[in-house]
């Protein structure tokens, strides 16, 4: 079979100086813009105001443009602290910012939690243990972004207190600047009465009834927020802790347990855990200040219990706008009451 002709090749030409890529359409240019103060912002300060519509500018960006006057409220020159009034016409000069990519904002699911009350100036929500209330410190999403998500009609949510990850039980987001700072203040003011149920490993004295041990945060070698009980005055770091008051009752005894009642009349940091650990009595399941070997046994055990028990049961709180007490309850998880019904069956 004769052999198949040889292709003859075109000489090599020089290379052809690359084609311009072609330009990448741009964002829209920035605008000024003119921001009518609503309700919800009613009473805010004008920087925390530019920093939550200005999301992913800078703190120092922020405070810059107002420094330089370039942002107006009605046409005149404010400071950081102006306090917004509703119908105020704020002047947002332009500002380029990342936008962040479509799928991490979709990467928040939507979700609503069990609404234990709600009306056009508060939401209280029963949250689940293992959920964080904010995203930030390695998580992505917490409720309140969740929240958000299932709610984009909703003009403002914004958390009133905070709950420990690990924490199960009532939490309350206002859903109107002025139902936020009134009910902050009392939070502040030790009005709001907060009761946790807790269960911890030994016998509580029933005489034991205020833990009034300062308080004090700092970080670990690990790189982690740890809080330490400071009952010595004469600690080194002792001007630096805060008070913490909680009141403590004993609300059912089991053999090597207790379920306790705890009402806080200060909302520091992990204040429940640090004070009852201190007194030698931690509760049962604590990832961070409890009895680790106890902790697995209970989880890996017959009980097979996972998490930590606490949860904030009760909460007394006057409503922001009509003065009205409300006392609200959130039922203890499905897995708290089999862990209690376990423990009062008496052993064969």
């Amino acid at each position: 079979m004769p052999a198949a002709p040889a292709i003859a090749k075109a000489p090599t030409a020089p290379a052809a100086p690359a084609a311009p890529a072609a330009p990448v359409p741009s964002a829209a240019p920035a605008q000024v813009r003119q921001l009518t103060v609503d309700e919800g912002s009613a009473g805010q300060r004008l920087d925390n105001f530019l920093i939550r519509e200005l999301k992913g500018a800078p703190k120092t960006l922020v405070y810059r443009i107002i420094r330089s006057g370039e942002v107006r409220i009605n046409k005149g020159r404010c400071s950081a602290d102006s306090r917004l009034e509703v119908g105020d016409v704020v002047r947002v000069p332009p500002i380029r910012l990342a936008e962040k990519p479509a799928e991490q904002a979709a990467a928040v699911p939507a979700r609503e939690f069990p609404v234990v009350f709600e009306d056009d100036h508060l939401i209280v929500v029963d949250k689940p243990a293992g959920v964080a209330v904010h995203g930030g410190s390695g998580v992505s999403f917490g409720v309140i972004e969740q929240l958000r998500r299932a709610r984009p009609q909703a003009k403002f949510l914004e958390l009133v207190h905070r709950l420990d990850k690990e924490t199960s039980g009532l939490l309350m987001i206002a859903k109107k600047r002025s139902a936020l700072t009134h009910l902050q203040d009392q939070l502040r003011d030790r009005e709001t009465g907060k009761t946790y149920a807790a269960l911890v490993a030994g016998t509580w004295a029933k005489s034991r009834k205020v833990v009034d041990v300062p308080l004090l945060k700092f970080v670990g070698s690990d790189g982690e927020r740890w809080v330490r009980a400071v009952p010595d005055p004469k600690d080194p770091q002792a001007d630096q802790a805060k008070r913490s008051i909680s009141l403590v009752k004993v609300a059912e005894a089991f053999s090597g347990y207790s379920l306790l009642d705890v009402t806080i009349k200060t909302g520091r940091t992990h204040q429940i855990r640090v004070h009852l650990a201190h007194e030698g009595h931690a509760i049962v399941g604590d990832p961070k200040y409890g009895d680790f070997e106890a902790n697995r046994q209970i989880a890996r055990g017959a009980l097979r219990f996972d998490r930590m028990f606490l949860h904030a049961r009760l909460l007394r709180v006057v409503h922001p706008a009509t003065g009205e007490t409300l006392t609200l309850e959130a039922p203890l998880p499905p897995e708290c009451e089999k862990l209690l019904a376990a423990l009062r069956r008496p052993a064969l």
